[in-house]
């Protein structure tokens, strides 16, 4: 581009300096440099979004980053315009993406936007969601125009914002021409996503420029909430609810400090329910045997950590938390590898 913005000045002074002389007899030299200019110019144009790895060299070249925060999982600045990280959740999480000029917020997370309290700090949300099985080459079309397009800064997020955040940022930048294609798998180490999630590294690998006429060309309605299956939107919920045992059998089944607001008896109960609601479905009455089993067996543990659970609470909780119930969530987390592994996880191509 720097080539083409030579001629252009160069071709600029050279009319200037001939209207200033004013002499007719010029004009037809005039016209000629005008058209040559015109010619040069848009060859330079053209010459600059001709392949991919031209285009490669109009990315900006930044390092990704940690960003120091208090509110917000596993930030991680990929572009100036890029930020991709995890879940905000409560006010303080979007207050401080506001205090970080964030204007637009694109989910990639199955769960549904909470887009009442984003609208509180003046940001926008876009859902685009996608699977650890890797992104669709539709999606990466959309995200791209999305980075390219919509008011940034622009945040991205999954739920831990380990793996399908960094995965879709990486690939939407580098399809944006926003970063070199060399930095997409980087960007996935740093933000330590699972190399089991081989769909999502050969997305980062595939990532290449889309040329602009193609993503201005490209039709998208950007919704604030997507609509996903109900299947889906289950092992979304599913997963979220588990999370939140986690993090109370790390909290040694108290309310954890970060999340005062999580009663592990109410938590145990929600789990409990999704997964008898679950087996009850249709859906997963066709599923194969083993995914039923995992499910099952996941049930069954879920009502033994309510019956436990229940018993400890009712012994005033004057011992510490009994060593069954930390054995049962693993229990129910080996369940859901095991089933992730076989079904949620393999890679879209394969």
């Amino acid at each position: 581009m720097a080539f083409g913005c030579g001629l252009s000045v160069g071709f600029i002074f050279a009319l200037a300096e001939l209207f200033m002389v004013g002499s007719l007899r010029r004009s037809a030299r005039v016209y000629r440099l005008i058209r040559i200019s015109t010619l040069l110019i848009g060859v330079c144009c053209s010459y600059e979004w001709g392949n991919n790895s031209t285009l490669a060299q109009t990315a900006t070249n930044v390092t990704p980053r940690r960003i120091e925060n208090s509110n917000l999982p596993n930030p991680i600045r990929i572009h100036d315009r890029v930020i991709s990280g995890g879940l905000p959740e409560g006010d303080e999480a979007f207050r401080e993406l506001a205090e970080r000029g964030i204007k637009t917020i694109i989910s990639v997370d199955g769960m549904t936007p909470d887009i009442d309290t984003a609208a509180k700090y003046g940001l926008h949300y876009v859902h685009l969601p996608h699977g650890y099985d890797g992104i669709p080459a539709s999606r990466v079309k959309e995200l791209a125009k999305a980075v390219k397009e919509l008011q940034g800064p622009i945040y991205i997020h999954c739920h831990h914002g380990k793996h399908r955040s960094p995965a879709a940022a990486s690939v939407a930048c580098v399809s944006a021409g926003l970063i070199p294609s060399s930095q997409a798998v980087a960007i996935l180490e740093l933000a330590g996503t699972n190399p089991n999630y081989k769909g999502l590294y050969k997305a980062a690998e595939k990532a290449a420029p889309i040329s602009p006429d193609q993503l201005s060309d490209l039709e998208v309605e950007f919704k604030e909430v997507q609509a996903i299956p109900p299947m889906a939107e289950a092992m979304v919920t599913m997963s979220h609810t588990h999370n939140h045992l986690v993090a109370i059998a790390n909290a040694s089944w108290k309310s954890p400090p970060n999340h005062p607001d999580l009663d592990p008896a109410h938590e145990v109960l929600l789990n409990r329910e999704l997964y008898a609601e679950l087996l009850r479905t249709n859906e997963v009455t066709g599923k194969p045997a083993d995914f039923r089993a995992w499910l099952l067996d996941s049930q069954q543990a879920t009502e033994e950590l309510e019956q436990q659970l229940e018993k400890w609470n009712a012994s005033g909780n004057r011992f510490a938390p009994p060593e069954s119930l930390d054995k049962l969530v693993q229990r129910i987390s080996a369940n859901c590898k095991a089933c992730h592994v076989k079904y949620r996880d393999v890679p879209l191509t394969e």
